[in-house]
């Protein structure tokens, strides 16, 4: 089976926009990544069930978001403000919305997705904040993501806080519950159990992995927190992306620095236990996907211009490298079409 995989990336250097490579899974090999879609900065993206492509993406002195039709690769709309571009986008295909974090801004937004597939926005919210470390002056939304319950959670790596929203239709954002991690902890994405009753929080700046436990009202309990590299680690870390497996049983969070994937498996409890921490063949990896059928993880290192494809054990968690060295000019975010 051939498997579509794209590629965000920053446009700073050599890459042009989205690439996108196909993985064949019969002979567990990924083909040369490709331009596919001329974007600048387009940092994250995601893919709607219609093949409607949403991504980062700027113009000189404005950064936004903007809606393309993956078939075609035409633009459908963009919506742009002045200032940095932001660093996250997510959908919600129930109420046809779409979610956006702005780091530089500590802002978060969302948008109407119309039924021309183009973008309005709908409400923006802007925190303020900061925290002890140097990285911490100010606010800065890392992540704005869907609940189980279609709320939206949103992540403050400037103030070491997880709030939640209700959303209305509109895409109306009303805050309904804030979570204080532990000073420093630079919190940065989160994905949620199967159970949908636990989630896992990755802090960033402390290279720490969290559970939490989520309510019906929508605030989130802190329950402990362990390393994503090893104890003895001196030198800079940050942890980056963080994937659950669909059975549950393992939690896969990426070391910028250790320049690893950290596999972590899941307690009865739901905390997590340290199962193995493999290369990831190149520097700096942001960001790194399963597969549709979760026998393989591409992982994009952007200081190296590579990614990496490995195989998974799905009984064990554990990761095998399959293939280094694929070519790809500043991967930043990878997304399984």
């Amino acid at each position: 089976m051939q498997e579509p995989v794209l590629f965000g990336t920053y446009t700073k250097k050599s890459s042009h926009g989205i690439y996108r490579a196909f993985l064949d899974t019969e002979t567990k090999t990924l083909s040369k990544p490709e331009l596919f879609l001329e974007v600048q900065n387009p940092t994250y993206l995601t893919l709607s069930p219609q093949k409607t492509l949403l991504t980062i993406s700027s113009q000189e002195t404005l950064g936004g978001i903007s809606s393309y039709n993956a078939t075609n690769q035409a633009l459908y709309n963009e919506v742009l403000f002045d200032g940095p571009n932001p660093c996250y986008v997510s959908l919600d295909e129930d109420r046809q919305l779409v979610y956006s974090a702005n780091y530089h801004k500590g802002e978060i937004l969302s948008y109407q997705l119309a039924t021309d597939q183009t973008l309005t926005l709908a409400d923006r919210v802007v925190k303020t904040g900061s925290g002890p470390l140097p990285e911490q002056t100010a606010a800065h939304m890392h992540y704005s993501d869907l609940t189980p319950d279609k709320r939206l959670v949103a992540i403050d790596l400037g103030a070491d806080t997880v709030y939640t929203f209700d959303v209305a239709p509109t895409g109306k954002l009303t805050e309904v519950a804030a979570l204080k991690v532990p000073a420093g902890f630079g919190p940065r994405h989160l994905v949620f159990a199967p159970n949908k009753q636990y989630a896992y929080l990755v802090g960033e700046l402390s290279s720490q992995v969290a559970t939490l436990r989520y309510h019906d009202d929508g605030h989130f309990d802190y329950l402990g927190a362990l390393k994503t590299i090893p104890a003895d680690w001196t030198e800079h870390n940050g942890a980056a992306a963080i994937r659950c497996s669909q059975d549950g049983k393992f939690v896969y969070v990426s070391n910028r620095g250790h320049n690893s994937l950290a596999v972590f498996t899941v307690q009865a409890d739901h905390s997590l236990t340290l199962g193995q921490l493999i290369s990831t063949a190149g520097e700096f990896p942001r960001d790194f996907a399963l597969d549709p059928s979760e026998h393989f993880v591409v992982v994009a290192n952007q200081n190296t211009d590579n990614a990496s494809l490995y195989e998974r054990d799905t009984t064990t968690g554990q990761l095998t490298l399959l293939q280094p060295d694929i070519a790809l000019p500043e991967g930043v975010c990878v997304c399984f079409e």
